[in-house]
């Protein structure tokens, strides 16, 4: 039996479609980010997951579902590992990579140190190459045969950025940032990504924050305007969906003093499924804040 595991409902849609041998088994969780323990997770972190998750999408996703998911696979990760072969299929951007990282680590506590990969950071004819989501199901076949067994030293790498991660060790994930020849090679570039999400000593917004900003303040004034805009001013691969982005404006919205006016419906973007359209919002940028050189964007 065959388990590919992989990140992401889009992509694991294209991959099931894919004629591959086995099933498929999307991975659930931002394991960049949020209150967890290296490895293999406790009852109280899974608790303290679900809440984080709930808050998160700002009730859109309850606690009871999430933590069930998350309980879910788990022991389907663990049947995994006891019923025959894993392939993983993971992009490289900070989202996938520190997914990656937590599985690996997580198998090694099942006790099973065999798995193939599929990474990749580029496909030809898709530019700007974001991730796995954008692939179609005959060119996910296309990769399959350039799976590679991961080795005993990317095992044990991955327990330490899974711990980087984990802890939010900003000291840690800077070494990982500049490491020349990592076991991963796209590790470097998604522990820079992280290094950028945290407050900027003179702006205090992460970077996808003042992206954001930036598009707000450019003229960028419904979701769908300032996605397109923001996405294009991002460094591939892209780390973050529409919900991410959401909860960024929300939270410019809320900052003390508010940086953003979001009018309509309930005054704030919706962060999960809602029956709410985005076409009814309109972001307005307020004065204040100067943002770095490094976030000017055009609308």
């Amino acid at each position: 039996m065959i388990t590919h595991i992989t990140s992401g409902d889009i992509a694991g849609a294209s991959l099931a479609k894919a004629g591959l041998p086995g099933e498929i088994f999307v991975w659930h969780d931002i394991l960049y980010d949020g209150p967890r323990q290296p490895g293999w997770p406790s009852e109280n972190t899974l608790n303290a997951r679900a809440l984080f998750l709930e808050e998160l999408t700002a009730g859109g996703m309850d606690r009871d579902s999430i933590l069930k998911v998350l309980h879910d696979q788990y022991q389907r990760l663990i049947e995994a590992a006891s019923s025959g072969r894993i392939v993983l299929w993971f992009d490289a951007c900070l989202f996938d990579q520190s997914m990656l990282a937590h599985i690996l680590t997580c198998l090694v506590h099942t006790g099973k140190k065999e798995a193939e990969l599929v990474c990749v950071d580029a496909f030809p004819g898709i530019e700007p190459f974001h991730g796995l989501g954008q692939l179609h199901p005959e060119q996910f076949a296309s990769l399959y045969t350039g799976r590679r067994p991961v080795t005993d030293e990317q095992f044990r790498f991955a327990t330490v950025v899974d711990t980087a991660f984990a802890t939010q060790d900003a000291a840690l994930l800077t070494e990982l940032s500049e490491m020349a020849d990592p076991p991963f090679l796209w590790l470097p570039a998604a522990a820079t990504r992280w290094l950028q999400e945290q407050p900027d000593p003179l702006t205090g917004l992460g970077r996808l924050e003042g992206l954001a900003l930036a598009a707000i303040r450019a003229g960028c004034e419904i979701p769908c305007e300032i996605i397109r805009s923001v996405a294009a001013a991002e460094t591939p691969p892209k780390f973050w969906g529409d919900t991410t982005l959401w909860a960024k404006i929300n939270g410019l919205a809320d900052h003390v003093p508010p940086l953003v006016r979001i009018e309509g419906p309930g005054g704030r973007l919706p962060q999960w499924e809602s029956q709410v359209s985005l076409k009814d919002f309109k972001i307005t940028a307020l004065p204040g804040l100067p943002l770095r050189a490094t976030t000017d964007i055009r609308a």
